[in-house]
């Protein structure tokens, strides 16, 4: 399987959290259909099936990362 270079990891993973973020903020459905597109790419881009999973295997993948500073594989 390809891989996204880290670099493109790091740029999506931010573009979802920020979307993420305006979309809470605003509570409209403003962001939505971007966000949808991020969350695609992401899974694309990792080889997985839903955001969570696939913000977790690109924050694996970005330089320095660490399983124990991962709250999910940590509990």
């Amino acid at each position: 399987m390809l891989l996204a270079h880290p670099v493109a990891l790091r740029n999506l993973t931010e573009q979802y959290e920020a979307l993420r973020a305006l979309h809470a903020e605003n509570g409209t459905g403003e962001a939505r259909p971007r966000m949808e597109d991020v969350a695609h790419m992401l899974c694309v881009s990792t080889g997985t099936r839903d955001i969570d999973a696939a913000l977790v295997a690109a924050r694996h993948r970005l330089p320095g990362a660490r399983a124990e500073d991962d709250p999910l594989l940590t509990t």
